[in-house]
């Protein structure tokens, strides 16, 4: 790109220009406003003008040297860098702060009623400037921007112009930081080459990728354990022949083989489909809704990609502080597409319903005219939409992420303790990676941080009276929430078969590993001695009576005590340990 077609971006008649030369663009561009060049105003403001032009190339150029050398530099190059960089912000910040008060002064002297002035406000860019330098992200609450031009905003609207935002239905300052920090985290050294769009729920984040990949007689092979509203959106809407009429085929199993047998079942049950060209996707989630179980993405993702097929990974229950999977070596290993509901324990508070998709920039988003710029979810999905996150709710959202990887310590540690604590129990059967002999826990320890388990699993009581279970189960409060959710501070318990997978039919709920009595755990940050003491209270108060000598078989307290301790002191040590390494 010549000088003077970088020039040209700073000028209002940007699209329209005549001006061959920087002094041009300057000319015309006072008199595009009425300010006669000729004039001491126009002569001082074209100074400006033309220092401003000049600067853009130079900044083009900086951004530029950026990008080729970032990678080979020092860290202390890097930081060195980062601060000029950092101060040159200021300066030019600075540079618009000192101009506003003859700016301010111009809008005054225009003059208008106190009516007016009641009505419209203060004008909003005087006061502005020194938010950008917050030391928080700002909490944008508003629900439209001033545009600069006529032909800036109309770039705007063919998203080639990202500093007007137009609408905060589409874009906003404080909800793009997040979708740029949770890219940032999920990532890492791949940053560059990912983009995010917030969801106003984790609902509508999966909506959103769904009906951005699927078309009509698509096919969507889904992982068995994925969360009751997911399964419910996919087989009562998608499947809908008055919607979409997709195909579903879903299997059992966590490892790749589990999932080629699926991809030829789909291949034989949808032979016509593919002929026709419908294409194919994989839905995963993992760790898994309500098990905490963990799939073998990487050679799913693998397996998948080498058949043409694009996935999609719920990672929620997992968060960044377990896996990565963005950041697989291979990129054949991760998946297209990635999930969050940040309402569970990326904000960890229960106060916020969010979500968000993660995806290739080239997947994500294109500018209108570029190649491709029609496949991309913003333009298919996210643009006409309209669910977007709200300001407020992508602040609280990055609060809670500071502490992320405290809480998810904490929760993993306990959950590694209950399960153990409760699988000591002969009439307790535990469903949990966390057990040494769980069919699912080579798998968890291969791809979770320090070996740890997501902070969720379910257990099964035997030989225990439906009358026993129920009041055993409503006496688990206050120290085991009765809540419908999971990710929070506290422990939740619920019973999946009657709430969040009883959208699943009974043939469901048994290939699920889901029983009438199936109690789930989402395990929070609360002393496990509280929680273990609590859990034996209500066992003596429902099941003791009606079942004599059953809490006479719980882990004895010497027992229990020294498994606390030998998990806490482990897990923290390795925890520690992980920080030292090179």
């Amino acid at each position: 790109m010549s000088d003077i077609e970088i020039m040209q971006k700073l000028s209002p008649r940007r699209n329209t220009t005549e001006a061959t030369d920087a002094p041009s663009l300057v000319d015309e561009q006072l008199r595009h406003f009425g300010i006669d060049p000729q004039s001491e105003f126009g002569a001082s403001l074209a100074k400006i003008t033309l220092h401003l032009y000049a600067a853009q190339v130079d900044t083009e150029a900086l951004w530029n040297q950026t990008l080729q050398s970032m990678v080979q530099l020092e860290r202390t190059e890097k930081i060195a860098r980062f601060n000029a960089k950092k101060f040159l912000s200021f300066q030019l910040a600075k540079l618009l702060d000192t101009s506003q008060n003859s700016f301010r002064r111009s809008y005054q002297r225009i003059g208008c009623t106190t009516t007016s002035k009641l009505t419209k406000g203060p004008y909003p860019v005087f006061d502005n400037v020194t938010a950008i330098f917050s030391a928080t992200p700002v909490i944008t609450r508003t629900a439209t921007y001033i545009y600069a031009c006529a032909e800036w905003i109309e770039d705007a609207f063919q998203g080639k112009e990202l500093l007007l935002e137009i609408y905060s239905r589409l874009l906003n300052p404080t909800s793009v930081t997040l979708a740029n920090h949770i890219v940032d985290i999920e990532a890492g050294p791949y940053t560059s080459e990912y983009f995010a769009w917030n969801f106003s729920s984790g609902m509508a984040a999966i909506d959103g990728v769904l009906s951005h990949v699927l078309g009509r007689d698509d096919m969507l092979i889904q992982s068995r354990n994925i969360y009751g509203g997911a399964h419910q959106l996919i087989h009562d809407w998608y499947a809908k022949p008055s919607n979409l009429g997709i195909g579903v085929v879903t299997f059992d199993g966590h490892d790749a083989a589990d999932f080629d047998e699926a991809l030829e079942e789909t291949r034989k049950r949808y032979a016509d489909r593919l002929a026709q060209g419908r294409k194919a996707y994989v839905y995963l989630e993992s760790p898994c809704n309500p098990h905490g179980y963990v799939l073998d993405v990487p050679g799913i993702c693998k397996r998948a990609h080498a058949a043409g097929l694009e996935v999609i990974l719920d990672a929620t229950v997992g968060t960044p502080f377990l896996q990565l999977p963005l950041q697989r070596d291979d990129p054949e290993e991760r998946p297209d597409y990635l999930i969050h509901s940040y309402t569970k324990d990326l904000s960890g508070t229960g106060t916020v319903i969010a979500g968000c998709v993660i995806g290739r920039m080239e997947k994500m988003f294109l500018p209108k005219g570029m190649e491709g710029w029609q496949q991309t979810m913003f333009w298919n999905v996210y643009y006409v939409k309209g669910a977007f996150l709200a300001a407020d709710l992508a602040f609280e959202v990055m609060q809670g992420m500071r502490t992320l990887e405290v809480r998810m310590l904490a929760k993993c540690i306990n959950t590694v303790i209950l399960a153990r604590f409760l699988d000591a129990h002969p009439s307790i059967n535990v469903h949990c990676n966390a057990l040494p002999e769980d069919d699912n826990a080579e798998a968890m320890r291969g791809q979770h941080f320090l070996g740890l388990p997501a902070p969720l699993f379910t257990i099964d009581i035997d030989g225990v009276s439906r009358v026993a279970f129920q009041r055993f189960f409503d006496s688990l409060a206050p120290m085991f929430g009765h809540m419908i959710s999971l990710g929070q501070s506290n422990t939740i318990v619920s019973c999946p078969a009657l709430t969040t997978h009883s959208e699943l039919d009974e043939s469901g709920l048994t290939a699920a590993g889901i029983r009438p009595t199936t109690i789930r755990m989402a395990v929070g940050d609360e002393d496990p001695r509280d929680l273990i003491r609590h859990f034996v209270d209500a066992a003596l108060l429902a099941i003791e009576p009606l079942h004599p000598g059953f809490c006479a078989e719980f882990m004895p307290p010497e027992d229990t005590h020294e498994l606390i301790r030998e998990w806490y002191l482990d897990t923290h040590r390795r925890y520690i340990e992980s920080k030292t390494e090179s």
